[in-house]
């Protein structure tokens, strides 16, 4: 009887030829590591990398062109600064460079977090700069904004901190104007700068218009209301535990006290090194009366500040040339001078990927 043919699952597996290595590529070779292949830069690089330099080159040439553009202004102020007494400009320029650590100590009372020290304060420096192309200070929170960004603070925090920084640097000067205005009896003057009736109820109408159709927006359109809202709540949350540090609050409120004071104390000295022959109350309370009207008018450079200032030392009694060189001095030592040095200092900034 023939014997059962075997299951093919008993079958021995057929034998396997041994795997055969790669041949070695160029580069490869014992002793040798292989080469890196170049890899091929993409556009979105090339395209970030030129718009870098974009921002790089741009406050340069704004302030070249604001110079070229202002030169008669640029040179008045300049012959005047020339003929005043240094000293008393070197006291104006102190006075300028602290006002510039009295907004960094706002800035950083303004938040929660913790940011450097002196990164925020070279952004500060360079936002003088900025300030310039955007009326309004929206140059200064703009910047201000990208450097927070830039050191990992979200955005509804970084935008609620500029918020907080308004809030309190209006509030502080409306306080410092009633101090003086309660222990200067130059306040009376300061009825002849009030407008009249006819020009004030415009104005009411004006503003009462944009509330109503601010209010009616955020009522109606639900996409509007919703960030809106939680940008209010955002704030008010960092509000609250902002003034829960006392090291924050004192940094918030002292400097935001400070600030109107310094730039009060450079008019003086400016006025000083001109001849301008007037008590410092009455200076610093014309720099006040005439900021606090017509400071929110949207004018880069704050032009119309320094026509309200001119009118307002004027009227304390002045002497029109003196009071419009001081005025020119002034805005040359607090802007023109520093324009330049905040421009390369931006630069340098965004260079550093700091903004």
């Amino acid at each position: 009887m023939p014997s059962p043919s075997p299951s093919p699952l008993s079958l021995p597996p057929p034998p396997s030829a041994p795997p055969v290595p790669p041949a070695p590529l160029a580069g490869e070779l014992p002793g040798h590591l292989p080469e890196a292949t170049p890899a091929p830069r993409p556009s979105s690089f090339l395209a970030g990398r030129s718009a870098r330099l974009v921002l790089c080159l741009a406050p340069l040439l704004l302030a070249g062109g604001w110079a070229v553009a202002n030169r008669p202004v640029v040179y008045e102020g300049v012959r005047r600064l020339v003929a005043a007494d240094p000293w008393w400009l070197l006291a104006g320029g102190g006075f300028t460079c602290l006002n510039w650590v009295a907004a960094t100590c706002v800035r950083q009372g303004a938040l929660p977090d913790r940011v450097p020290a002196g990164q925020l304060l070279a952004s500060q420096f360079a936002a003088g700069a900025a300030n310039h192309a955007l009326p309004a200070g929206l140059g200064a929170h703009a910047v201000t904004v990208r450097f927070l960004r830039a050191r990992g603070v979200p955005l509804e925090r970084a935008t609620a901190s500029i918020g907080l920084y308004s809030l309190a640097k209006s509030a502080a000067k409306t306080v410092v104007l009633v101090v003086l205005l309660a222990v200067s009896p130059a306040w009376r003057r300061l009825g002849e700068l009030v407008p009249d009736g006819r020009l004030l109820v415009p104005l009411a109408a004006v503003a009462g218009g944009v509330l109503a159709v601010a209010g009616v927006l955020l009522t109606v359109v639900r996409p509007l209301r919703r960030p809106v809202t939680g940008l209010l709540r955002s704030a008010l949350a960092d509000a609250r535990e902002v003034h829960t540090r006392p090291s924050r609050v004192a940094a918030l409120w002292g400097g935001a006290v400070a600030m109107p004071l310094l730039q009060g104390a450079t008019l003086v000295c400016v006025g000083a090194s001109l001849g301008l022959h007037m008590p410092w109350q009455q200076v610093v309370l014309a720099y006040l009366a005439a900021g606090t009207a017509v400071g929110a008018v949207p004018a880069p450079g704050g032009f119309a500040v320094d026509a309200a200032l001119a009118w307002t030392l004027i009227a304390f009694g002045a002497a029109p040339a003196v009071a419009t060189a001081t005025v020119i001095g002034y805005r040359v030592l607090t802007d023109w001078v520093p324009l330049v040095p905040g421009a390369l200092t931006f630069s340098a900034l965004i260079r550093a990927r700091i903004l």
